[in-house]
């Protein structure tokens, strides 16, 4: 249990005894692929962290559209900021695969932060990375067309820095299109056009970046992809 605490940046520089005492309040929950781990406007009693698999946090319009807006994997912690402000959960949870999580109850972690005062600072770092991540994807969704959009979660994935880096996809294209906010049969087609410019080369969940500087425009917002016909 141990070990699954320490991979999570909440818990950076915590001694292994007071990781020994955090593994005596959490509870480890199991989801299988697509059950729901908490709804909307639920009470944030407490918060989860991922030990194995994928889970997704999105919204539903009234007219039952789909937006995502997180996809979480191992170590990263899911549903804290509600937790801490006293309120309800804002967006629903859902398990992309069978998935391993740790649930936190408030009440235990704030007498944890208490006894250890700079857990406070890992969970401002965290909080910001979050903040990063919602301003660029308002800034993707309003500003950019989907094909810069998509090009941008390429680099998100792609830690080569180099053309021939090798990517893969861990979510669905359905999934993928609701994160990027368009649909699974444009994203498709766009997929197929930056193959056919040579920008990239897809092979199953696999996408190879074939011409970085290109991509990098495209990601930009320098060029588009009809400019390039």
């Amino acid at each position: 249990m141990i070990e699954k605490l320490a991979i999570s940046p909440l818990f950076v520089g915590l001694p292994e005894k007071d990781l020994r005492g955090l593994a005596q309040i959490v509870v480890q929950r199991t989801f299988k692929k697509g059950e729901t781990i908490f709804h909307e406007g639920e009470e944030g009693a407490g918060f989860y962290l991922v030990v194995t698999g994928l889970v997704r946090v999105f919204k539903l319009s009234y007219e039952g559209k789909e937006q995502i807006l997180h996809v979480f994997g191992p170590g990263e912690p899911i549903g804290e900021v509600p937790v801490f402000a006293g309120q309800s959960f804002p967006a629903n949870a859902q398990a992309l695969m069978d998935s391993s999580l740790l649930y936190i109850s408030r009440a235990d972690f704030i007498d944890l932060i208490k006894k250890h005062p700079s857990m406070a600072l890992n969970m401002l770092a965290v909080l910001s990375k979050r903040l990063r991540r919602f301003t660029k994807l308002v800034e993707d969704l309003s500003l950019k067309e989907v094909p810069g959009r998509l090009a941008a979660y390429i680099f998100s994935l792609d830690e080569s820095g180099e053309a021939g880096g090798r990517v893969r996809l861990e979510i669905t294209k359905g999934h993928l299109a609701s994160l990027l906010g368009t649909i699974p049969e444009t994203l498709s087609r766009i997929l197929a056009k930056m193959t056919k410019k040579g920008l990239i080369e897809t092979e199953g969940p696999w996408i190879t970046i074939l011409d970085r500087e290109g991509l990098e425009e495209l990601a930009q917002g320098e060029t588009r992809l009809k400019d390039l016909d």
